[in-house]
């Protein structure tokens, strides 16, 4: 059976991953903090703002199971492959 390759993730690309993040949270907060307008207007948008970093989390979440479930499908279906091309004799003749 053949092992397919898999990609790798170089710790710089998670660190970048995770500045990204945290760059874009935090801008987001600060704006929602000196936002010229009423709390409960602030209140609402940062409510939103959860709102939507949670979903994301969910999001990426699900795309990575799924992934992860074709891969072992994939899997099993290579296994069966190889196991019946190992099982298959050509020369072999039913009387």
């Amino acid at each position: 059976m053949t092992k397919p390759i898999q990609p790798t993730q170089t710790t710089a690309f998670y660190v970048q991953a995770i500045l990204s993040f945290a760059v874009s949270l935090t801008s987001v907060v600060i704006a929602l903090v000196y936002l010229p307008t009423a709390g409960w207007i602030k209140a609402f948008l940062a409510l939103g703002l959860l709102y939507v970093v949670t979903s994301t989390i969910t999001l990426c979440k699900v795309v990575r199971d799924r992934q992860e479930l074709a891969e072992v499908s994939t899997r099993v279906d290579q296994a069966r492959l190889d196991k019946l091309l190992a099982e298959h004799d050509p020369f072999k003749v039913d009387a």
